[in-house]
């Protein structure tokens, strides 16, 4: 197979429907919230009593107004967690909230929180953990019965889900059971059924792990995999098996720092389409501590995630656990309302572009789609976009900007419609009549946010150095510096890592640059 047709077999590789629906709202929550919160726990083994379970100023909506303020679309909630513990009206078991003391027995946080979403406008989704280390079944060929049981009951009776957190973790030895291997294909053909709009998450074949709970995204995150069998995702063995197991691993590279590569896509002849998603949580914990009221992420941290992922052609699901209280902690609601105004003040002045020259376009897909006054994120298939007419090795798009700005922020987003393409580019800004580097970037996908130190110019260059056949741009948006939404300062260690790459670039495109003459 030529070059030529390996890059129109990975051209060919789109999302879904599903898939691109959850990319275009790629911000949502996870509410870690049960019996390990009245236990000051991550993990509890099955045997706590449901009388802990006993909240004493529970107030779900105040979950979904926070959340909702702070930028998620959606909130995904652990109906069920390792413990077996059911946060809702279960038929399959009585270690659940009908057992506790909250409303005399008569409480059901998924009905609730299905209520609340309803009223504010988010969507519900659900995490019903495999493992189950209260269940009698567990471990036995009666368990995927009762798990799918359990399964139909959360997608029948709370209105529309759309998403299913799907956890690989099996720690079934620790327990003295046997080991139980989960039938995640009869697990997504009851999701499909039930709730075809839903996107399977994790151990799915919708959204991938990112390959660590720590927040960080690759520089180049792409979305076109090699077709292995995903079930190596849910093995056992590769992943969380013990408490205090931070760093999950999966099988296939999942955490190796290059996926999606023309280098490793060679060595394979079958793809699809596979966005990663960062979990990652506010607090060390997934569940809430006292003791980490004073350990939370800073807004600056938060920030930096979001860029990252959001902006870096992943999902961000960032955790918030309520209290004991049944209420999100003072400290963790201060933090999002500090965050979501630095990020909605980030991108409070775009600056109109006033005019633009690139590589001629096709008929009707012209440079100045790329430019609309606000980004429509319901036009997945849109006719809006700019495409060259002609493959080329580079493509360069300078836009006039209508003033002189400080500017500090540029959003790209590829039409998915035709899959990822964009493998390599840099950003220049004009500066005392030359353009100037001031942003070296690999993938952009459903959505790249660069960003850099504040510049002041009236014309901003993207050159595309790299890309999959011809790219197919959907929009871009530059953003004015604003002092309140200043980008966030990278960890030192990311810092340096960028510098080397920025190096690199440099050396590329010096031997690369055709000499005058």
């Amino acid at each position: 197979m030529t070059e030529e047709e390996r890059l129109k077999l990975y051209t060919s590789v789109v999302p879904s429907r599903v898939q691109k629906s959850v990319q275009r709202e790629n911000f949502n929550a996870f509410i870690h919230y049960g019996l390990n919160t009245f236990a000051n726990k991550e993990w509890s083994d099955g045997t706590l009593s449901p009388e802990l379970f006993d909240p004493s100023d529970q107030d779900v909506e105040q979950w979904v107004k926070v959340l909702k303020f702070a930028g998620a679309k959606g909130i995904i909630f652990t109906a069920k967690h390792h413990d077996g513990f059911c946060m809702w009206q279960t038929a399959t078991t009585d270690y659940s909230v009908k057992s506790s003391p909250y409303k005399n027995g008569k409480g059901d946080i998924m009905e609730e929180l299905r209520a609340a979403c309803k009223k504010h406008g988010m969507k519900l989704g659900v995490y019903l953990s495999p493992w189950d280390r209260n269940s009698p079944f567990y471990g036995t060929p009666d368990y995927d019965d009762f798990y799918v049981r359990q399964l139909k009951e959360l997608l029948t009776n709370y209105g529309e889900i759309f998403a299913v957190w799907l956890d690989g973790a099996c720690g079934a030895e620790a327990d003295g059971k046997a080991k139980q291997v989960y039938d995640f294909e009869r697990y997504y053909e009851v999701i499909r059924k039930l709730q075809p709009k839903a996107v399977i998450s994790n151990c799915g074949p919708d959204v991938r792990w990112v390959g660590n709970e720590g927040g960080f995204a690759r520089e180049g995150e792409w979305c076109v995999l090699p077709k292995l069998d995903h079930a190596a995702q849910n093995i056992a063995e590769v992943s969380q098996q013990t408490e205090d197991q931070n760093m999950k691993s999966q099988a296939f590279d999942m955490m190796g720092e290059e996926l999606g590569t023309r280098e490793m896509l060679e060595k394979y002849d079958e793809f699809v389409w596979s966005p990663a998603e960062v979990d990652v949580s506010v607090r060390p914990g997934w569940f809430y501590h006292k003791s980490q009221d004073r350990r939370l992420r800073s807004v600056n941290n938060l920030l930096y995630i979001y860029y990252t992922s959001v902006g870096g052609n992943s999902l961000l699901l960032l955790n918030v656990p309520p209290d004991k209280t049944g209420r999100i902690n003072d400290a963790d609601v201060e933090k999002l309302v500090r965050f979501a105004d630095r990020k909605n003040a980030a991108f409070s002045k775009p600056v109109a572009v006033d005019g633009v020259t690139a590589p001629e376009h096709e008929a009707g897909n012209k440079p100045r789609n790329m430019f609309r006054a606000g980004f429509d994120k319901n036009s997945f298939d849109a006719n809006s976009y700019y495409t060259p007419a002609h493959e080329a090795d580079e493509y360069a798009i300078t836009m006039q900007l209508a003033k002189t700005s400080r500017v500090d922020k540029v959003q790209i987003i590829e039409n998915v419609a035709f899959s990822q393409r964009i493998e390599r580019f840099r950003i220049e800004a004009k500066v005392k009549g030359e353009f100037k580097p001031v942003y070296y970037g690999k993938t952009v996908g459903f959505n790249r946010i660069a960003f850099f130190r504040p510049v002041k110019t009236n014309e901003i260059r993207i050159v595309i150095e790299s890309s999959r056949l011809k790219p197919y741009i959907e929009y871009i948006g530059v953003y004015e510096h604003a002092k309140k939404g200043s980008n966030p300062v990278p960890p030192p260690f990311v810092a340096l890592k960028k510098a080397i790459h920025r190096a690199v670039n440099r050396r590329f495109m010096k031997k690369n640059t055709p000499s005058a003459g």
